[in-house]
């Protein structure tokens, strides 16, 4: 690389050595394995509220939102809208039954409400679904480090792998939320600077005189009905109103519900109404930070004006921001940019390895009685911990090769198995006839109804989890009402 670039290396150096330093020191000594997923319970909500917008955003808002809209338009806020309407239901319905007592994760509900079937095969299902949509974000992230140094992408991911294992290891949850609250800020300023940059440097345009372009206006319709190609074309569009709502709703459900990764920053707040600030705030920022993104990817439209991205020397939609990134801009600007990437990615991982070894220590490892794991419960989370992350950089050489945008994938993966869990959760909640036989059963029926849909390409993602929920929740309801006398009494 050249010489001009040394600014960057060294910007992105400090940045990641500086987060890794924050989050071993934020996390404090742990002195057992609850201090160290939980933090203690002591998080301030508004923390944890940036701290869920950076888990969830990842590198896919960072440069596959501005892909998606340089290829279309702002149709994907419509699932943002979609995301705070189910932050609410989660707030409402959720969140007491996990503040009732005190829960280590989101399957501990599950087993008060059903039994501890049910929470080892809900954290089996979390465990498959974290990974493989998380090794897609990791792989994301790969995509501009790789362009940067002239690295595989193997290495590349390597080496952000290595810096979260680093401060997840020793500073737990609490470091992991305070370096996402800072790491929040630093990706938003990124985009900022990058859209500054492209209007005032690249396209030297009036802002009004932009906006009334043809090329723009197509780009920044929201609304999109999806009647015109008929029923069936009306399900497989993934970006309608009736689609983005429901299909963002009950994906934010699923979650901010049901998923350790945000679960478990909810439960590290003090109490139930701090957490719902925490889960609501994150919903409005959301959509801002959405906002800011897919702008990004029209005025990078506007600078580069093709659709033909072999012309720029790229094959992905994804590739765009990076490329636009260590191309136009100076140096030292660049490096601050991709330290943003970096820090949007960073987050996610982080937050993926904590909430998967978690639920590994604390769904699976609970019931465990032999004296070495009462002894050494830090050190074998401190283990799980690096395991997680060996199994995630597996999961994002994986899916390497794929041709679909990693927003898309990752999204569509999420959504294979969280329909049959938030069904299960719903199940529990609403439904107080319903026992385990019965939840396992909905769960699997769920599961194996959406490998179908998805097997045959029925509709687009965002339909996924309204047919994995609504068949699990049907199926355990029928079941809750057939006599059986076998069935064991549980109690909420």
């Amino acid at each position: 690389m050249a010489d001009g670039r040394t600014l960057d290396y060294l910007v992105i150096a400090v940045y990641l050595a500086g987060i890794t330093l924050i989050g071993i020191l934020a996390g404090g000594k742990q002195k057992n394995e609850k201090d160290y997923f939980l933090g203690a319970s002591s998080a301030p909500w508004w923390a944890v509220c940036f701290s869920i917008v950076a888990a969830e955003t990842s590198t896919l808002t960072f440069i596959s939102i501005p892909g998606l809209a340089y290829l279309t338009n702002f149709n994907f806020l419509q699932v943002t809208f979609g995301y705070l309407i189910g932050r609410i239901f989660v707030a409402k319905y959720f969140l007491p039954s996990y503040f009732k007592g005190e829960l280590s994760t989101a399957y501990a509900y599950l087993e008060n409400r059903f039994g501890t079937k049910t929470r080892v095969f809900a954290s089996f299902v979390f465990m498959f679904t974290r990974t493989a949509a998380d090794g897609v974000r990791l792989f994301a992230t790969a995509i501009p480090l790789k362009l940067l140094l002239d690295i595989d992408y193997p290495v590349a991911v390597l080496i952000i792998a290595a810096v979260a294992l680093l401060y997840t290891t020793f500073g737990g949850v609490k470091g992991i939320i305070w370096v996402d609250a800072i790491q929040m800020f630093i990706y938003i300023g990124g985009a900022l600077i990058a859209i500054y940059f492209l209007l005032n440097v690249f396209i030297q345009t009036p802002i009004s005189e932009l906006l009334s372009l043809p090329e723009v206006k197509s780009r920044l319709s929201v609304i999109n009905w999806g009647f015109g190609g008929g029923l069936g074309g009306f399900f497989k569009q993934p970006y309608t109103v009736i689609g983005g709502l429901v299909g963002g709703a009950l994906l934010s459900m699923a979650t901010h519900g049901t998923d350790q990764l945000i679960v478990q920053r909810l439960l590290s707040t003090k109490d139930l109404s701090k957490s719902r600030k925490a889960i609501i705030g994150s919903g409005v920022i959301v959509i801002i930070q959405f906002v800011i993104f897919l702008f990004l990817g029209v005025l990078l439209f506007v600078y580069y004006h093709t659709t033909d991205l072999s012309s720029l020397g790229i094959s992905k939609a994804d590739e765009i921001f990076p490329l636009f990134i260590i191309q136009r801009l100076p140096s030292g600007v660049s490096g601050f940019i991709i330290a943003g990437l970096f820090a949007a990615a960073i987050s996610t991982l982080a937050g993926s390895i904590s909430s998967l070894s978690s639920s590994t220590v604390f769904d699976l490892f609970g019931s465990v009685k032999h004296k070495f794991f009462k002894k050494n419960k830090l050190t074998i989370s401190r283990a799980t911990t690096v395991f997680w992350s060996l199994a995630l950089i597996a999961s994002a050489l994986f899916f390497m090769n794929s041709p679909q945008t990693v927003v898309e994938l990752a999204l569509s993966i999420a959504s294979f198995t969280y329909g049959g869990l938030l069904g299960t959760f719903l199940l529990g909640v609403f439904n107080k006839k319903a026992k385990q036989e019965d939840a396992i059963a909905a769960f699997t029926a769920g599961i194996f109804v959406m490998l179908t849909v998805i097997f045959l390409n029925l509709v687009a993602w965002t339909w996924f989890i309204l047919i994995g929920a609504g068949v699990t929740l049907s199926v355990g309801t029928i079941l809750s009402r057939l006599p059986n006398s076998n069935k064991k009494e549980t109690s909420v």
